[in-house]
C-alpha cells in the first residue's frame, strides 16, 4: 500500500465514520432497518489486506463507533467478527483465476452482481451480530432476524448508492 492510498484509506474512515455518527445515528427506517455505513470503509480495504491489521482497525473504528453510540463494544464486536470472515469469504467467492493483487473489493472495481454477493453476507452476519447482543432475551428470535435482515439490505443499499456517487469509475483497458 503506498502512501497515497494510505491517506485515502484514512480519509475515507474518517467520513464514514462522521457520517455514521453525526448523520445516521438516528435514523431507522420503520424502526427496524438501520443504517452502518461505516462498515463500506472496512468492506473497501484492499484484497490482499492481511487479517491480523485488518481485525485491529475494524476493531478500532467499531470503538469509536461505540464511545459516541454508548453502546458499550456492540459495534466493535461485530465489526471484528466481520473482519475476521472477510478474508474467507473472499477465498469462498474468488474467481477462477484468482484476484489480481491491485483490486480492491468496491462496486466499480468488481461489478453489481460480484460485489452484492461479497457484501450483503458479511453484512447480514455483522447485523446478525450485533442485534443478537444487543437485544439478547428481550427481542425475540423473529426480532433479531428482522432487524437484521432489513438492516442488511440497507446498509448495502447506501453503500452502493455512495460508491455510485463518490468513488471513480474504473477505466477500459
Amino acid at each position: 500500500m503506498n502512501f497515497k492510498s494510505l491517506i485515502t484509506y484514512v480519509f475515507l474512515v474518517i467520513c464514514l465514520c462522521l457520517v455514521q455518527i453525526l448523520l445516521l445515528k438516528n435514523l431507522a427506517l420503520f424502526g427496524v432497518a438501520f443504517c452502518f455505513i461505516y462498515l463500506l470503509a472496512i468492506l473497501s480495504f484492499p484484497i490482499t489486506m492481511r487479517g491480523f491489521p485488518l481485525i485491529l482497525i475494524s476493531f478500532g473504528i467499531g470503538l469509536l463507533i461505540d464511545v459516541f453510540y454508548d453502546t458499550l463494544g456492540l459495534h466493535a464486536s461485530a465489526v471484528t467478527l466481520l473482519a475476521f470472515l472477510r478474508p474467507f469469504w473472499l477465498k469462498a467467492i474468488s474467481p477462477n483465476g484468482g484476484y489480481d493483487d491491485a483490486n480492491i473489493p468496491t462496486l466499480p472495481e468488481m461489478g453489481i452482481g460480484w460485489y452484492i454477493s461479497y457484501t450483503l453476507p458479511l453484512v447480514f452476519v455483522f447485523s446478525l451480530m450485533f442485534f443478537i447482543a444487543d437485544q439478547w432475551g428481550t427481542g425475540g428470535l423473529f426480532g433479531v432476524l428482522n432487524k437484521s435482515f432489513f438492516s442488511s439490505i440497507f446498509t448495502v443499499f447506501m453503500a452502493i448508492i455512495v460508491q455510485l456517487l463518490f468513488f471513480k469509475r474504473r477505466r477500459g483497458i
